[in-house]
């Protein structure tokens, strides 16, 4: 049920969303929400289902790296967050383009 803008492009995100881009359990998804609640704010309907927008997936993205690959406990991950500077950003989006390229390198490898 996540609004469109264009074909592809979704405004709105459910928790199965953003579960399966980072690929772990919807529940690390909805006990995260719970533990920087701070930070994260998302949409709810009338029946209390959750909505994310693009700057919320951003946010678990970067929680997901803090967390699960830089070893950070989720005090010091919140911590983080808070004091997120341009500098950390800019680190954060370097590492997603390397990530990217990776995986298109290695695609490319299996093909040959």
């Amino acid at each position: 049920m996540a609004k469109r803008l264009n074909k592809g492009e979704k405004l709105y995100f459910t928790v199965g969303d953003i579960a399966g881009m980072l690929s772990v359990n919807e529940s690390l998804i909805r006990f995260w929400n719970k533990e920087f609640d701070e930070i994260l704010n998302p949409h709810r309907n009338k029946r209390g289902v959750r909505y994310f927008n693009n700057v919320d997936v951003e946010t678990y993205k970067k929680i997901y790296h803090l967390v699960k690959e830089r070893g950070y406990t989720l005090s010091g991950a919140l911590d983080v967050l808070k004091s997120s500077t341009v500098v950390t950003d800019g680190n954060f989006e370097v590492i997603n383009t390397l990530k990217t390229i990776r995986h298109f390198l290695t695609e490319l490898k299996d093909e040959i």
